[in-house]
């Protein structure tokens, strides 16, 4: 039986249902961006301006998802726009370099101090796995450490515990690696270590234990995929003590997270980072990602050197993401990010508000600008309280539901503020809360 919900999401929707039969027959699924599917299928998107979204059918949404957190400046930002045009009829990409990569490398060194040189890729997940590779060459040693519930992309060593079933992957202060989907080899997992988010103590023990073979340690400052769960500045600050005594690198996995400050997360937090990645909000809307860190380390690319770790890419630092990048970072001033933090904190404390007229047990975690939906009434501070308190059923609900008022978020449950936004696009998402959960 069709529940009310989705049989409201199929009579709006009835153009995006033809639009996903057709791409059934061309594409796995009738999809080729897992994160963008939800049953019964996706609406299909057309036009963006500002906070919102029009799909196929005429529908029109407040964007609170913005491309899973990259589109900071909202849709085709007249300036964005003006700056790709610019840059496309000087010629999209070439077989070499353009000033323009030197200035948004310049601008990102500027903002995050720990950062002396940077690397351009395409995507996030290029990013870290490029971070990965130069620790391993850095240190000379073979393992990575992780955190059980963290999402770092799509390749090998990212894609291990990141949503385990807690009956594989072992004691919650002494977690497993589990693969996260078929085609991971055992030993990619012998190579992975996975920490407890948010428990220095148990980190503390098993770095020591593993201290001759990790070479880093990747962490979210503010847990993506996990459930927006921002760790502690106390656990930040202890796992960089740790780290620095233990000769480990630590990398900062900023690929959401630089969003949550001028200087991203380090500055958000007060903690330097060896290595950071980014991706998202720095290109502007387009593909792209980056790794930054300290000179020494990021040498190992340079291409004159005989021991050089090769790395290519035909559209590294293209100049038409280049540049939509700068004039976005342009726009993000520190007024600019206080803005955004203000509505992203009114966010959760009116949602907060929302289930509690409701009666629904719920936790709204977060930081910044991101926030994200648990149904349970345990506080979340890791992967196992979130998955602990799940609830597919009024996820899926509250989803749609939302859908049909008007509204986007991801289908797990996480949201986030864009420039344009004002409190009336906050005070509208927590109305569409009460109106999707308050029906029978």
């Amino acid at each position: 039986m069709i529940d009310p919900a989705e049989r409201t999401y199929l009579d709006q929707n009835r153009r995006s249902a033809e639009l996903y039969a057709r791409a059934e027959r061309v594409l796995p699924g009738g999809n080729t961006r897992t994160t963008v599917f939800f049953s019964p299928y996706p609406f299909y998107a057309v036009r963006g301006e500002g906070c919102r979204i029009w799909d196929a059918d005429g529908n029109v949404r407040v964007d609170f998802l913005n491309n899973y957190t990259s589109l900071i400046l909202g849709h085709a930002h007249p300036r964005v726009v003006a700056a790709v045009a610019e840059a496309a009829a000087r010629g999209a990409s070439f077989a070499a370099p353009t000033e323009y990569e030197i200035r948004l490398a310049e601008e990102l060194c500027r903002r995050v101090k720990s950062v002396e040189q940077v690397r351009f890729t395409n995507s996030g997940t290029e990013a870290t796995m490029l971070a990965v590779r130069v620790a391993r060459a850095y240190t000379g040693r073979p393992k990575i450490a992780k955190f059980e519930g963290g999402y770092h992309g799509s390749h090998d060593y990212a894609a291990v515990s990141v949503g385990p079933d807690p009956d594989r992957a072992g004691p919650a202060d002494e977690p497993r690696p589990v693969p996260d989907g078929p085609g991971i080899p055992d030993p990619v997992l012998g190579t992975v270590v996975v920490l407890p988010y948010n428990n220095l103590e148990a980190v503390s023990r098993i770095l020591e234990r593993e201290r001759k073979e990790v070479a880093a340690v990747i962490v979210e400052p503010l847990m993506g995929a996990g459930g927006a769960i921002p760790a502690t500045a106390e656990f930040l600050r202890g796992l960089r003590e740790l780290t620095r005594r233990l000769g480990i690198l630590l990398i900062f996995d900023e690929v959401i997270a630089f969003r949550l400050a001028y200087g991203g997360a380090q500055e958000y937090f007060g903690v330097d980072a060896d290595l950071t990645t980014f991706g998202k909000i720095i290109g502007g809307g387009l593909p792209v990602g980056a790794l930054g860190g300290r000179a020494e380390i990021m040498g190992l690319f340079d291409p004159r050197r005989p021991d050089r770790i090769g790395h290519g890419g035909t559209f590294n630092a293209n100049p038409v993401t280049m540049a939509a990048g700068l004039t976005t970072l342009a726009e993000l001033t520190p007024a600019a990010y206080g803005h955004l933090n203000r509505l992203g904190e009114l966010a959760r404390r009116r949602l907060r508000q929302a289930f509690g007229r409701l009666e629904v047990p719920a936790q709204v975690t977060g930081a910044g600008s991101v926030f994200a939906v648990h149904f349970t009434a345990e506080p979340v501070t890791d992967y196992r309280s979130a998955r602990r308190g799940a609830n597919p059923r009024l996820l899926r609900r509250l989803h749609l539901g939302l859908l049909n008022e008007g509204v986007v978020i991801a289908p797990r449950g996480m949201g986030c503020i864009s420039t344009p936004m004002t409190e009336a696009e906050v005070e509208f998402l927590g109305q569409a809360v009460e109106k999707a959960l308050g029906g029978p």
